[in-house]
Parts: structure tokens; C-alpha cells; sequence
């Protein structure tokens, strides 16, 4: 009698060339029969044995599942069996992908998964990719049909494959034929969500970036979309225009960072798919709405139940179902006594009755991907494109109108957690919202004219009447600014932030963004209007007390208030007249913040170098009262502190270790140095840094540092794509200046008095060594 066989291809490692012509007998006395193909065995097992084996390794019958689904999928089968046997193998798999997605993450990597193992190794994986592509690859003029349940299927099996089986997701993102193959069944409503999470995960672990102009007809598959599916899209889209992470802390130095660009000599993958989303014709426009529409404005509730049924099976989303549940149960009495108006569906029975908080949560988890979009793409190269659109399609007026009720609504008793976290948790729904929302409106404020669209028309007459009553010029772009696009209401969304912000508790997470987010509001260009604006809100006794009195730990936040603090009381003499008024007797407490880390506080100290160094010109009364009494200019006017903080600016810093964080400590000891070179003290700076280094003991350890340093700031800031003019706005000081300075401290004269290295015996001198990466 003659065995059936099934064909399964797999890699055997043998030990020499003996084993390996052996290896066919010694296989064939266990009841197999292998061939060598290209150096793989293409090993043929008998029905019989496998019968035999399924019980002793507790296979559960799927080898011989997959041996009948390969018999009725052929090249010329109708595929009407498939689905009946895929659906005896789908609750095999998803009970294992079930348990990894709801069991706790460690515990989950060290359970095994042998059901789904068994699948792959027995080459299910392949067989289904290759009935999902069948039809793309039959030139016959009538090509074969695949049902949309047994796509579905298909796409379920694959993915839960993929999260419970390693190595699976990284071979199926090999294939760039069936990555953009995936693409085309998202014009599917039917199947687009299971399809949409399956090529999430895949461009998750790809190596290469994708190239969206590569999927067929990108335009029209995208304007096919309705709102839910663009909503979805962004997810898959945020994987192709973000920057890859390069996942080392090591590669995020300035020094790594400039190496690649120089390698990477075009645009990169990311910024070409930026460029091609801002081609397609409305896609701005469809996001700016998504963003901003209201719940009620949402779409009807019975398709939304479908689609949450959808998600119940398809388990990347199953911990947010949970959590829309469990309220949903908890509202179930409340909800059927509701009226179904709003959901247009008079007769709607009390089951397919949405609880408000569901529809609420619903609308979060869209905005949160449309809104890391624009965020990426608001800090893309065509930055000014993309603000010239959200402006004129009113996402700032938008975002103001849904503050209250959605962004920054109070929490109810029943608040949603996802599976495994707490309320507090920055992966719950509600709190990555306000993150990324904060995100967008420091991106949207960073350097750009644009930000007094987060005013209304009020705030921006009174920024007018500051400037009147300080007999200042206007701010250009406040006069220049359209009032139509500005926000509604009796507050804008600047305002409305201030007032959540002086409300969060100390250790809340959300203080380190709302800071960044007024801070980039302040940057730039420094206007006094602008800063009035925010003093007068009480914004400076609100950063001092969150710095001296509320006993913050947190060193993200500390710097982020330093920073703000700065930018708020920079070259302002009522400033720090309020700051000097606040402080009184705890300037010791403030010094000892400012001193514990300057890397966190090192822009403060910039501020107040500046100003000084401004009043100290002025002949004003006012500014000669406040100089006498502020204790904080008192305090830097000392030769000995303005020494001190250079020395530790230039030796907490090195060239191999600088980054996008601490280069702002090279920037403040240039300023201290300019300064300096104006009023011709230069070399004397040099000669005291000198002598500090003799006192350390450690001659040359600080010049030749600062030497290196020097010039890599030429190699970083002399970029032609390096954009110059921040650190122009941020100091007053050409960038002329800026650039002459450096190169008369790096002059090689040796008979020079503002040369570094006039300073550094010969014996000490290390100043012509290479930086590389390494």
C-alpha cells in the first residue's frame, strides 16, 4: 500500500560530509524520504507516520490539516474546502495568541506556543501567503476568486502567527512582493482591519523602510478610505515617516548623527514618504477634519459595534475592547433608558446601544494616530507646506473647541486602563491623547508666526495693547496674523493650557510637555508682548514654585521649567522684578537647583548672562533699581560665578558624548565668551580658566577640551543645512559673531591673546586629534 506523503521543506544541520550522505538512510528507517534542493532537504513524510507522530508531539492534527488545506488549494481548485479546514485551525492558534496578548509580557515571551510553532515549521505560513497571492500571479484571463471570510481568515492565522511565533514577522517582511501586495486588500472594507494590522506589524520589524510610492495607486486607495479607515491608515503611516530608531543611546550623539547625514547624502525613505502623503490631493484636509470633529459627529453606532466585534477577534486590539467593555457593562442601565437619537436609529434595541464613554474612547484611539501624523509631519522638511494647510483648514480653532470635553476632560469614576496598566499609566489611551496633543502644539508653536493662531481675537488685541503701552512696535506676525483661522471662544488654546498647567499635581507626568509646549510658544525671536502676556496669567510664580516649593524630582522636568523660566525672563526687567519679588529669602534653595545640574539648567544661565549683560548698558531708572535689588543678577555680576559656571559648562561636556540635550552647555559658555569679547575681557577669560586648571591640578584638561569642542561646533552649526538663525533669535548675536569668535579662539597663533591653545604649554597641548564615531 502506497503512503500518502506531505511535503515539507526544512534546514537539517549535519556535522561532515559522511553524516550528510547518511542522512537520507538514517532518515528513511524513521519512515521519511528526503532529497537535497540547493543545500535544504525537502523532506516527504508518510501519512501513516504522521498520523503516528501527531499523537506522541501533540502536533493537534495540524500537519494533517495543512497536508488537506494544500490538496484543495491548487492551481485549479475553487478553494471551497479551505475555509472549512482553516476554521478547524484558527481556535487552535488563537487560544495561544490569546494567552500572549493577555498574559503579562515577560510571562508571555517565556511560555511556548507549540500550535502555532507547529503550524510554521510545517510550512503553513508559506501555503498561506501563497493562497492569497494566487490570483495576482495566474495570467489566466478568468483569475480565481478568494472569498472575503476566507481572506480574513487567512490574514488572522498569519497574524496570530506572527506575535506568538519568532522570527515569522521578520520572513514575511522580507518579501516585498506580498508587503505590497497587502496594500491592495485594504481597498476592502471587509477586510481592511485585519489587513491594516498585519502590515503594522510587519513594517514594525522591516528592515528597510518602505517606500510609499511603491503601493499601486496610493491616491486612490487612500481617497477611498472612509474616516475610521484614514484613521486606522495613520498607524501603518507612522511606521513610514518616522526616522528609524537606530535603538542605542550611543547613536543619538550629535557627532553619530553627523556621520550619517554625510553618508545619507538624499533625503531619506522617511522624508521622501512625507513628501508623497503631501501630494496626495485632500489629505491634510481629511485629517485636520478627523482631529477636530466631536464624538457626536461620529459615524452611526451599529457599524461601530461590527467593528468592535472585529476587533474581539483580531487580538492587537482585544485589550482595548477589554477596557471599552468593562464600561460599557458598567453603563449598560444608564444606556438603555438613553434615548437612541443620536445615533439616528430610532428603534435601536438596548444591545447595539452605545455607551457614551465607548463612543468617547472610540474617538480617542483616531486621534491619536491622526495626530502623530501631522506632528511628524509638521516637523518634516516641508514644515511651512504642512502649517500653510492645518492653518487654513482651522486645526488650531479645532483642537481649542474639543479642549474641555475631550482632550482634557476630567476623568469619570470608571476611568479606562487598559489590560495590564493603571490609570496613571502613560500607555492608557486618555494620557498618550493630552502627550501627543501637547506634542503637536510644540511643533505647530516651535519658531514660526503661526503660533498666534492659539490665541483669539482678544488675546491678540491685547498682545497689541502691551506693545502700545510699552511704546514697542507691534509683533509683525500679530499684526499679519488672520483672524478668521484664530481660536473661538472666550479663550484660546494657549490660555486654556495655562490654566490646566497650574492645576497638575507635582509628580504628574504631563508637566514636562505642557513646559515644552509654552516654551516653544516663547522661542524665537524675543518678544516682550508675548511675555508680558504670560506673566500677567501668572505663568512665572507658577514655574518658581513648582522649582523651590513643590519639591519636583523629576529632572526632564526641572530642565523643561529651567527652559521656559528662561525664555520668559529673558532681556524682561518686570520680569525680574517678579522673579526677585518671589524668590525673597529662597535664592539660596534656587542657586542650589541651578548648581545641582547644568546640564538642566544651563539656558537659565544663559538667560540671565544676557540680560545682564543688556541692563548693565541701559540707563534706564527702573533697570538700575531692579539690578541693585535682584539678588539672582547680583549673583551672576560676580567674576568668580561667571567663571565658575564657564569652567563646569566646558568640563561636563566633551565631543564624544554631545547631544541634542547638553549642547546647549558648548552654546552658553560661547555666549559667556562673546560677551566677554565685547567688552575686550577675552583673554583674560582665557588666562583665568588657565590658572582654574592649574589649581585642579590637571593643566590643559579644560582648554583642550574646549579646543575639540570648538571644532566640531564648527563641523555641526557650519552645515550648509544647518539652520543658524535659533541660536541668532535665542541670543541677540549675529551669527556673524557667533562664527568670528569661534574662529579667533581656534586660531593657531600661538602670539595671539584670545587663542585657546596661547594658553596650553606644549607640553599639555592634545589638540590635533580626530573625533570619529566609533
Amino acid at each position: 500500500m502506497q503512503h500518502r506523503n506531505l511535503n515539507i521543506k526544512c534546514k537539517i544541520d549535519v556535522e561532515n560530509e559522511t553524516s550528510l550522505i547518511a542522512l537520507p538512510a538514517k532518515l528513511h528507517c524513521h519512515g521519511f524520504v528526503a532529497q537535497l534542493e540547493g543545500g535544504t532537504w525537502m523532506v516527504l513524510i508518510t501519512e501513516a507516520l504522521l498520523k503516528e507522530r501527531d499523537k506522541q508531539a501533540k502536533w493537534n492534527g495540524i500537519p494533517l490539516l495543512l497536508q488537506k488545506l494544500y490538496e484543495h488549494s491548487h492551481p485549479n481548485s475553487d478553494f471551497s474546502q479551505c475555509q472549512s479546514i482553516l476554521k478547524e485551525i484558527s481556535p487552535l492558534l488563537s487560544m495561544e495568541a490569546m494567552v500572549y496578548v493577555t498574559e503579562d509580557r515577560k510571562a508571555a515571551q517565556e511560555s511556548s506556543f507549540p500550535n502555532t510553532y507547529t503550524f510554521d515549521l510545517f510550512g503553513g505560513v508559506d501555503l498561506l501567503v501563497e493562497i492569497l497571492m494566487r490570483p495576482t500571479l495566474i495570467t489566466q484571463k478568468k483569475k480565481q476568486k478568494i472569498s472575503d471570510d476566507l481572506i480574513k481568515d487567512c490574514l488572522s492565522i498569519l497574524y496570530n502567527t506572527c506575535i506568538c511565533t519568532e522570527g515569522v514577522t521578520r520572513r514575511l517582511a522580507e518579501r516585498n512582493d506580498f508587503v505590497l501586495f497587502l496594500f491592495t486588500l485594504m481597498t476592502n472594507k471587509k477586510t481592511f482591519l485585519q489587513t491594516a494590522t498585519l502590515i503594522e506589524d510587519i513594517l514594525g520589524v522591516k528592515k528597510e523602510m518602505i517606500q510609499l510610492d511603491d503601493i499601486p495607486n496610493l491616491a486612490s486607495l487612500v481617497s477611498s478610505f472612509d474616516q475610521q479607515q484614514l484613521a486606522n491608515f495613520c498607524r501603518i503611516l507612522a511606521v513610514t515617516i518616522s526616522e528609524l530608531d537606530t535603538g542605542s543611546d550611543d547613536k543619538h550623539t550629535l557627532l553619530a548623527k553627523n556621520a550619517q547625514q554625510k553618508k545619507n547624502l538624499g533625503p531619506s525613505r522617511a522624508e521622501i514618504n512625507q513628501a508623497t502623503l503631501l501630494n496626495i490631493p485632500g489629505f491634510i484636509e481629511r485629517l485636520c477634519k478627523l482631529a477636530t470633529r466631536k464624538v457626536s459627529e461620529t459615524t452611526g453606532t451599529s457599524s461601530f459595534l461590527q467593528e468592535l466585534e472585529e476587533w474581539y477577534t483580531w487580538l492587537d486590539n482585544a485589550l482595548v475592547l477589554d477596557a471599552l467593555m468593562r464600561v460599557a457593562n458598567e453603563e449598560a442601565e444608564q444606556s438603555s433608558t438613553e434615548s437612541s437619537d443620536e445615533s439616528g436609529l430610532a428603534n435601536t434595541s438596548t444591545r447595539t446601544q452605545l455607551p457614551q464613554s465607548m463612543k468617547i474612547m472610540h474617538e480617542i484611539m483616531y486621534k491619536l494616530e491622526v495626530l502623530y501624523v501631522l506632528c511628524v509631519l509638521l516637523m518634516g522638511r516641508q514644515r511651512n507646506q504642512v502649517h500653510k494647510m492645518i492653518a487654513e483648514f482651522r486645526l488650531i480653532p479645532g483642537l481649542n473647541n474639543l479642549f474641555d470635553k475631550l482632550i482634557w476632560r476630567k476623568h469619570s469614576a470608571s476611568a479606562l486602563v487598559l489590560h495590564g496598566h493603571n490609570q496613571n499609566c502613560d500607555c492608557s489611551p486618555d494620557i498618550t491623547l493630552k502627550i501627543q496633543f501637547l506634542r503637536l502644539l510644540q511643533s505647530f508653536s516651535d519658531h514660526h508666526e503661526n503660533k498666534y493662531l492659539l490665541l483669539n481675537s482678544q488675546e491678540l488685541n491685547e498682545l497689541s495693547a502691551i506693545s502700545h503701552k510699552a511704546n514697542i512696535p507691534e509683533v509683525d506676525a500679530v499684526v499679519n496674523t488672520d483672524r478668521s483661522l484664530v481660536c473661538d471662544g472666550k479663550r484660546g488654546l494657549l490660555t486654556r493650557l495655562l490654566q490646566v498647567m497650574k492645576k497638575e499635581p507635582a509628580e504628574s507626568s504631563f508637566r514636562f510637555w505642557q513646559a515644552r509646549a509654552v516654551e516653544s510658544f516663547l522661542r524665537g525671536t524675543t518678544s516682550y508682548a508675548d511675555q508680558m502676556f504670560l506673566l500677567k496669567r501668572g505663568l512665572l510664580e507658577h514655574i518658581l514654585y513648582c522649582i523651590v516649593d513643590s519639591e519636583c524630582k523629576s529632572r526632564d522636568v526641572l530642565q523643561s521649567y529651567f527652559d521656559l523660566l528662561g525664555e520668559l525672563m529673558k532681556f524682561n526687567i518686570d520680569a525680574f522684578k517678579r522673579f526677585n519679588k518671589y524668590i525673597n529669602t529662597d535664592e539660596k534653595i534656587f542657586l542650589n537647583q541651578i548648581n545641582s545640574s547644568l546640564v538642566d539648567s544651563n539656558m537659565l544661565v544663559r538667560c540671565i548672562t544676557l540680560s545682564l549683560d543688556r541692563f548693565e548698558n541701559q540707563s534706564d531708572a527702573k533697570v538700575a533699581e531692579v539690578l541693585s535689588e535682584c539678588r539672582l543678577l547680583s549673583y551672576m555680576s560676580q567674576m568668580s560665578m561667571r567663571m565658575s559656571f564657564l569652567f563646569r559648562l566646558i568640563n561636563i561636556i566633551h565631543v564624544q558624548t554631545l547631544t541634542q540635550e547638553n549642547v546647549s552647555c558648548l552654546n552658553t559658555s560661547l555666549v559667556i565668551l562673546m560677551l566677554a569679547r565685547r567688552k575686550e575681557k577675552l583673554p583674560f577669560y582665557l588666562r583665568t580658566l588657565q590658572q582654574m586648571e592649574y589649581t585642579e591640578k590637571y593643566p590643559g584638561f579644560i582648554l583642550n577640551n574646549f579646543h575639540s569642542l570648538l571644532r566640531f561646533w564648527q563641523q555641526h552649526y557650519l552645515n550648509k543645512d544647518k539652520d543658524s538663525t535659533c541660536l541668532e533669535n535665542s541670543s541677540c548675536i549675529s551669527f556673524t559673531y557667533w562664527k568670528e569668535t569661534v574662529s579667533i579662539l581656534l586660531s593657531p597663533d600661538r602670539t595671539s591673546p584670545c587663542a585657546i591653545v596661547s594658553y596650553i604649554e606644549e607640553a599639555y597641548m592634545d589638540i590635533d586629534r580626530d573625533f570619529c564615531e566609533e
